[in-house]
C-alpha cells in the first residue's frame, strides 16, 4: 500500500476544509471569486473522490485506503479512516453532490455569500468524515458536527418558516444522537477490561462477537438466556435497551415514520443546496448507521426488533405515498417522497437476504440522484416564479420544452421505470423482501407503493406540465440556461448509466452485503455461521512515537477474504 494510498481519504475528507481556509481570506464582497474557488474546490475533491473510488478493489480486503494513527490514548481512541463497498459508494454520491450544489445556487443565494459557502464546505467535510470513521467516537463526533452547517444552511438561508424548521430539525436529531452517545459510551465499557478499552469499531464488534452467539444460539434453541453468563448475559440484558437508542437516533435520521415530521419542514423551507444535501447524502447517514453500527453490534436485538422496524418502513412507504397524493405544495410532495423511498431502503436492509440488501444499498445511492435532481429542478422554476403551489402551473410544456424532458426523466428514475436507476433499486428491494421470512404481506404492501409512487408523481406532472397554459405569468418562462442544463446533465447520465449497467456499481457493494447479511444473522436458527468467519481485521495501530501505519502490510493481506 502506498503512502499515498494511506493518505487518498484524508484528502478527500479536508480538501474541503482547505478551500474553506482559503475563502475565509477573500472579502466577503468578492461573490464571484467566493463561488468560483468553492466550486474549484468541489471539483477537485470530485477528482480525488473518483480516484479512490477506483482505487478500491471489490475483491480486495473489507476496510481499505486505511490511514491509523494514535489520538486520545488514554481513552482508546485513534484516528482511524477506511472504507468498505457501501461507504465508498456513498463517497462517490457526496464529492458528486458537490459542486452541483455549487452551480445550483449560483444565482439563488445572494446574501451572506461567502457564509453560505463556508457552511457547504465544512459540510462536505464532516459529511464524507462520517462516511469513513473506522472509530466509533470519531463518527459520533462528526456526525453531531453535520448539525451545524445544515442548520444554518436552512435556519439563515431558507424561506419564510425557516428559523421553525431549522429549529426542528435540530432538536429532532440532536435528542437522537445524545442517545447514541450514551449507547456508545455502555458499548465501551461493556466491550472490554480497564487497560484494554477502545472505541475502535473492529475492536467492539469482535469482543460482543461471541457474546452475540451465546446469546443468538440460546434464543434460537429456546434455553434461558437469563442465565448467561459474563459478556453474553450483560448484553443479553441491556443489548436491546443499546439497540434501541442507536436505532432511535438513525430512524430520526432517515427518517422513519412516526419520527419523519421534521424532514417535510426542512426540505420545504431549505434553500434548494440545502434540499439536495439533505436528499443525496444527510438522509442516508441514518441507513448508513443501521447497517454499519446498530444491526452488527446487536444482531440478537435486530432479530428481535425486525417485525416492529419492518412494519414501520411498510407503513412508512404507503403513508408517504399517501401524503404525497394530498399535496398541493410541490417541495412538500417531493420531502413526503423521501420518506416512502427511503422505507424501501429500511425494508430491503431489514428483510436480511442478498437481494434486499443489495437493493437497499443501491437504493440509497438511487435516492440521493433522483431527489436531488428533482429538488434541483424544482429549484430552478421557484427562482422564475416563487411559488410552491401546483394550481400556479399548468401547461408548461409548452413553454419550457428543455426542463419538461429533463423533469419526465427524473420522474421516471423516480417512479423507477426499468431501464433507469431506480427500477434496479426497488426490485432488488421487493425480490428480497419476497424471498425474506416477512411474509407475504409486507412484500404486497410494499409493492403497493410503486403504484402509488407512479400514481403521485404523473399526477403531479400532469398537473404542472400539461394541460391548457393557464397563467399569464408562466407565458414567458424561460428554459434551462446553459449553466442550469449543465448542472442537470450530469443526473440525467447517471439515472441511465445506473439504471442499464449497474454491475459496476454493484461490484462495489456486493461484498459488504455479504458480510452485513452474514453477520446480521450470527447464531440465528440454521446459521453455521462462526465467530472467526466474522471478525473484522484493520490496519493495526502504529507504534508510539509515529504519526501512521504507511508500511504497514496492506489490508489485503491481514482481511479475512470469505
Amino acid at each position: 500500500m502506498s503512502f499515498f494510498d494511506t493518505h487518498l481519504l484524508n484528502i478527500v475528507v479536508y480538501l474541503p476544509l482547505l478551500f474553506a481556509a482559503l475563502i475565509w481570506l477573500l472579502p466577503g464582497t468578492e461573490r464571484g471569486q467566493i463561488r468560483t474557488l468553492t466550486f474549484i474546490g468541489m471539483l477537485v475533491d470530485l477528482v480525488f473522490g473518483v480516484w479512490a473510488y477506483m482505487r478500491f478493489e471489490p475483491g480486495g480486503a473489507e476496510f481499505q485506503l486505511e490511514y491509523r494513527t494514535r489520538w486520545l490514548e488514554q481513552l482508546g481512541v485513534s484516528y482511524h479512516i477506511g472504507v468498505d463497498g457501501l461507504a465508498i459508494s456513498l463517497l462517490l454520491l457526496t464529492v458528486f453532490l458537490g459542486p452541483l450544489v455549487v452551480m445550483a445556487s449560483q444565482t439563488y443565494i445572494t446574501e451572506r455569500v461567502k457564509e453560505f459557502h463556508l457552511s457547504l464546505l465544512a459540510l462536505q467535510t464532516v459529511m464524507l468524515g462520517a462516511l469513513v470513521s473506522l472509530d466509533v467516537l470519531l463518527f459520533y463526533v462528526f456526525w453531531e458536527a453535520m448539525l451545524i452547517p445544515m442548520y444554518l444552511l436552512v435556519g439563515v438561508w431558507g424561506s419564510e418558516d425557516r428559523q421553525m424548521a431549522a429549529v426542528k430539525f435540530f432538536l429532532y436529531t440532536l435528542v437522537g444522537s445524545l442517545l447514541m452517545l450514551v449507547a456508545i459510551v455502555a458499548v465501551y465499557f461493556m466491550s472490554s477490561t480497564p487497560g484494554n478499552r477502545s472505541f475502535d469499531y473492529a475492536a467492539i464488534y469482535n469482543s460482543l462477537v461471541a457474546a452475540n452467539r451465546e446469546i443468538s444460539t440460546c434464543m434460537a434453541t429456546g434455553g434461558d438466556c437469563g442465565q448467561l453468563a459474563g459478556l453474553a448475559g450483560t448484553l443479553y440484558r441491556w443489548g436491546p435497551w443499546l439497540f434501541a437508542a442507536f436505532a432511535l437516533a438513525f430512524a430520526i435520521k432517515v427518517p422513519m415514520w412516526p419520527v419523519h415530521t421534521w424532514l417535510p419542514d426542512a426540505h420545504v423551507q431549505a434553500p434548494v443546496a440545502g434540499s439536495m444535501i439533505l436528499a443525496g447524502v444527510m438522509l442516508k447517514m441514518g441507513t448508513f448507521g443501521f447497517w454499519r453500527f446498530a444491526i452488527p453490534f446487536f444482531p440478537a436485538a435486530t432479530h428481535q426488533a425486525r417485525p416492529f422496524l419492518s412494519a414501520l418502513a411498510v407503513i412508512g412507504i404507503v403513508y408517504g405515498a399517501l401524503m404525497c397524493l394530498a399535496q398541493r405544495d410541490i417541495k412538500k410532495l417531493i420531502a413526503y417522497s423521501s420518506v416512502s423511498h427511503l422505507g424501501y431502503c429500511m425494508l430491503g436492509m431489514l428483510a436480511l437476504t442478498a437481494e434486499g440488501a443489495t437493493g437497499s444499498a443501491y437504493q440509497m445511492l438511487n435516492h440521493g440522484v433522483s431527489t436531488g435532481a428533482l429538488f434541483l429542478l424544482f429549484g430552478f422554476l421557484y427562482e422564475r416564479r416563487h411559488t410552491r403551489l401546483m394550481s400556479d402551473y399548468g401547461g408548461i410544456a409548452k413553454v419550457v420544452p428543455v426542463y419538461t424532458a429533463s423533469f419526465l426523466i427524473i420522474t421516471f428514475s423516480s417512479v423507477a421505470v426499468p431501464g433507469t436507476n431506480g427500477f434496479v433499486g426497488e426490485f432488488l428491494v421487493l425480490l428480497g423482501t419476497f424471498k425474506s421470512n416477512l411474509g407475504l404481506a409486507v412484500g404486497a404492501l410494499a409493492a403497493l407503493g410503486v403504484i402509488l409512487g407512479a400514481a403521485y408523481m404523473l399526477w403531479m406532472v400532469q398537473k404542472v406540465f400539461f394541460g391548457p397554459l393557464t397563467h399569464r405569468e408562466n407565458q414567458h418562462l424561460s428554459d434551462l440556461s446553459l449553466r442550469e442544463f449543465a448542472t442537470v446533465l450530469p443526473f440525467l447520465i447517471l439515472v441511465v448509466v445506473m439504471g442499464l449497467m449497474p454491475q459496476p456499481f454493484l461490484d462495489r457493494i456486493n461484498p459488504s452485503t455479504e458480510r452485513f447479511i452474514t453477520r446480521a444473522n450470527l447464531g440465528a436458527p440454521g446459521s453455521k455461521v462462526q465467530p472467526g468467519d466474522v471478525k473484522i481485521t484493520v490496519m493495526p495501530l502504529p507504534p508510539s512515537g509515529m504519526a501512521a501505519a504507511p508500511t504497514a502490510q496492506p489490508s489485503g493481506q491481514l482481511a479475512d477474504r470469505r
